[in-house]
């Protein structure tokens, strides 16, 4: 099996990208690391990425006079990486619509609601003023409109009573950090793949029979974050 040449952007922590970084530690995961990109040099993610050995590379956005130019040395990193799939983990910066549209289909980020709902930031806060009884976070291919690229699999959460922000956000956390390995590999297999602005997926056996939305629904438990099971919902 040939994995694919994976790199990761971040801004911050980096707890997505050691999520996906442990996930493509096993030989059989269809996705190899190739390398971590910041935008920020003081980014605590850079210091987990060089602890595991893998490339990292810093491009600072004062270092150049505009969006596009900062992605075009971002995309030049990435074709140094051999990337293939670019993965979002983190990222705060918006991508300039030439940036994305070469790498439209290869390139996924995650997200802290259930889109559509709740696009941008501040999305706990927003989900607990909206009085919502379910939160979860999407992984999706990106688009030029800003977390509106078609779906690849989402995860739920119960929001509690006595909730706040915090206990909130980590709760969407924890499942982030089981849902973006499972949307890698889904994007690495070919099983995802975007189309005519939709994802479609393949490759699941019976064509006929697995026509439908693939989404990962969690088991029942009392974080409601068990996402071992995947689920069908079919036309």
């Amino acid at each position: 099996m040939k994995r694919k040449r994976t790199a990761i952007l971040i801004s911050g922590r980096g707890s997505n990208m050691t999520a996906l970084v442990e996930a493509a530690a096993d030989p059989d995961y269809p996705a190899e690391i190739a390398g971590v990109i910041s935008d920020q040099p003081n980014a605590a993610g850079l210091g987990i990425a060089v602890a595991r050995n893998l490339p990292v590379q810093v491009v600072r956005r004062e270092d150049f006079g505009s969006r596009e130019a900062h992605d075009e040395a971002i995309d030049d990193a990435l074709s140094g990486l051999g990337a293939e799939i670019v993965a979002l983990a983190g990222y705060m910066r918006l991508l300039s619509a030439p940036m994305v549209q070469k790498w439209q289909g290869r390139m996924i980020n995650i997200h802290p609601a259930l889109l559509p709902a709740f696009k941008g930031l501040d999305t706990h806060r927003r989900a607990l003023e909206a009085g919502q009884r379910i939160h979860g976070c999407t992984v999706h291919f990106v688009t030029t409109e800003v977390d509106d690229g078609p779906i690849i699999a989402q995860a739920a959460v119960p929001v509690m009573i006595g909730d706040d922000e915090a206990t909130l956000a980590a709760r969407v956390l924890k499942a982030e950090h089981q849902l973006y390995p499972l949307a890698l590999r889904l994007v690495a297999e070919g099983k995802a793949r975007m189309e005519n602005g939709r994802t479609v997926f393949s490759g699941f056996g019976d064509e006929r029979e697995n026509a439908g939305l693939f989404i990962v629904a969690p088991r029942p438990s009392r974080d409601g974050i068990d996402l071992e099971q995947l689920a069908r919902i079919t036309p």
